[in-house]
């Protein structure tokens, strides 16, 4: 959040807990003890990780009730959740200039580095610290330097780049893993992998890191800059070469390192920025210097770390997965040996969800389905056509249903080693039934419920509308539950705590659906719903046989909501995962 952004009047726990960790960047600018800044980070920390909104606990005067939330910080809190406004956080950012908070999001540059440049440069916002470098002023400060100046004006353009829309994960991970594999072949390379927010698996992607191993950068550097598809060569020197492809104008920037700085590089270009402050704040506690050059003790010794998993075992911690590295309380979990050790995997999971064919709104027929999903190892594939209400999707009558069945039983016959489970994906309608009689939905294997109209419904309306469909006995996954749909429409209004818990009490799993431009729901309703015991089902969305891929994307957003191979109800073969969806809490 920016200095100048005023609070909305209807505060959710994000926005909380965005504001605790301004308050604390704000401390540090003013020199403040390292005490209090940790209780707000701890605080905010908490607050993010909660199941629940914080509207009941402020309302019956519980926040004190939470680990770390004293007396005044419930204040705090509450005085912001019930107006909308926070004094405190006025009074702190009044005695700063509006930009110099958002200097803080660059990379590399913390609060003691801004407040530096503030006191001894007025360099107080973005542009002034660009012209800076760009005169050479950073480097007369004592402790920066020309590499310094370089580094901060990349960072500048990373940023910039990253306020822009930010690509779909779906799109740009394919041709991330081209240029991968095309690295990792080039004479002399070790080790390569993909790194940054691609390599977290995060929704929506601005750029592509790439970290390699080998002896000599040049020969890897020319691979990358030399790749079919590079529309120019925005800058090459002895370890890293950036590229801007052809295709989306996406950036590509590859560092090369000798291999004993591999794991340590890769973890800090993997990020995220908040994971990695918290971890080297974790290694300086204990007189170890953590950067992308190695970990190195007080006495300038270098420590060995020939995988990243060395440099947790170094802070007494588990490893953590690159998909969980959010600072979102994966730290506090990894010191206790709390973080789940058997997260979903692709390989987990036995059964595509969610697909349609030349029925109703797909392009394949139901045997090309059946055998793409056979050629991926696929155990049995849902067939789930649109239903009678989704006319512009061709929704089918019900008699067209009943005959989808014979074919069904035909392709089955046909095609060994995968099946078709008959199965609708039937429309929610606006007053929370379901489009097609319970006799009909009975006669089924599978039952999904999407909401795929009048997504205007006040909160209210559409929190009533999802909780009368979740009575439905008859229903058995909510698909995509907040209709969202990346970059071009924003999820409808909806308590989603409500949702999970009623999805809860009736057994009902929720779809984390595959789909790129929807991964609905989004990876912190899935750590909720998981918290409170829902059952989940991982989707491809499919429309067309290549579709069937977007199950990684599924497993990728589970994954980041610490969802484990037991929470994921088609891990299971295909008749327990049936009789799993038929049994009804």
């Amino acid at each position: 959040m920016t200095p100048d952004v005023t609070i909305p009047t209807a505060v959710d726990k994000a926005t909380v807990a965005q504001v605790l960790r301004d308050i604390s960047l704000l401390l540090q600018l003013q020199g403040e003890s390292g005490f209090r800044v940790r209780a707000y980070d701890m605080a905010a920390d908490r607050v993010a990780g909660l199941p629940q909104e914080l509207g009941p606990l402020v309302a019956e005067g519980r926040l004190e009730s939470l680990p770390g939330i004293g007396p005044a910080l419930a204040e705090k809190i509450s005085e912001l959740v019930t107006t909308g406004r926070l004094g405190y956080l006025e009074e702190l950012r009044a005695q700063f200039p509006p930009g110099l908070l958002e200097l803080t999001q660059l990379p590399d540059v913390g609060p003691k580095k801004v407040a530096r440049l503030w006191r001894e440069l007025q360099v107080s916002g973005i542009e002034e610290l660009e012209r800076a470098c760009r005169e050479g002023r950073v480097r007369q400060l004592s402790g920066f330097g020309a590499k310094s100046e370089a580094k901060m004006l990349e960072g500048i353009a990373v940023y910039r780049r990253a306020r822009g829309e930010r690509k779909l994960l779906g799109e740009v991970l394919p041709v991330a893993t081209a240029l991968l594999e095309r690295v990792k072949s080039a004479p002399g390379v070790v080790r390569a992998s993909l790194g940054g927010s691609v390599r977290r698996q995060a929704e929506t992607v601005a750029d592509v890191d790439i970290i390699a191993s080998a002896p000599e950068a040049g020969p890897v550097l020319d691979a990358l800059a030399n790749a079919p598809g590079v529309a120019a060569v925005l800058g090459k020197g002895d370890s890293k070469c950036s590229v801007r492809l052809e295709a989306g104008d996406l950036q590509v920037d590859l560092r090369v390192l000798p291999d004993e700085d591999f794991a340590t590089a890769l973890h800090h270009f993997t990020g995220s920025k908040a994971h990695h402050i918290r971890l080297r704040n974790l290694g300086h506690e204990r007189g170890l210097k953590i950067s992308e050059w190695g970990v190195h003790r007080d006495d300038g010794t270098k420590v060995r770390v020939t995988e990243e998993s060395d440099l947790y075992a170094l802070l007494d911690m588990q490893y953590v997965p690159p998909e969980l590295r959010e600072d979102t309380g994966e730290f506090e979990a990894a010191r206790e040996g709390r973080l789940p050790e058997d997260l979903l995997t692709l390989e987990d999971v036995q059964g595509a969800v969610h697909a349609h064919s030349t029925w109703s709104d797909g392009r394949n027929s139901l045997e090309e389905m059946a055998r793409a999903a056979q050629a991926l190892g696929l155990k049995y594939l849902t067939v789930t056509e649109h239903s009678e209400a989704a006319i512009y999707a061709g929704g089918l009558k019900v008699d067209d249903l009943k005959r989808q069945w014979e074919e069904i039983d035909r392709v089955n016959a046909d095609v060994p080693g995968v099946r078709l489970l008959k199965g609708i994906e039937v429309d929610i309608l606006e007053s929370g039934a379901l489009d097609y009689a319970d006799s009909v939905l009975e006669q089924l294997e599978v039952v999904i419920g999407s909401i795929h109209v009048r997504h205007g419904m006040d909160e209210d309306q559409m929190t009533r509308r999802l909780l009368a469909a979740l009575d439905n006995p008859c229903l058995q996954i909510l698909g995509h539950p907040t209709g969202r749909l990346i970059n071009s429409r924003e999820p409808y209004p909806v308590r989603m705590d409500e949702v999970l818990a009623r999805a809860a009490e009736r057994g009902v799993a929720v779809e984390v659906n595959g789909k790129p431009a929807r991964l609905d729901i989004k990876a912190e309703y899935v750590r909720q719903a998981v918290k409170r015991g829902v059952r989940l089902v991982v989707s491809c969305d499919a429309h067309q046989k290549e579709d069937l891929r977007n199950l990684a994307f599924a497993v990728a957003t589970a994954r980041r909501g610490w969802a484990r191979k037991g929470d994921v109800l088609n891990t299971l073969p295909a008749d327990r995962f049936v009789t799993a969806l038929r049994e009804r809490r």
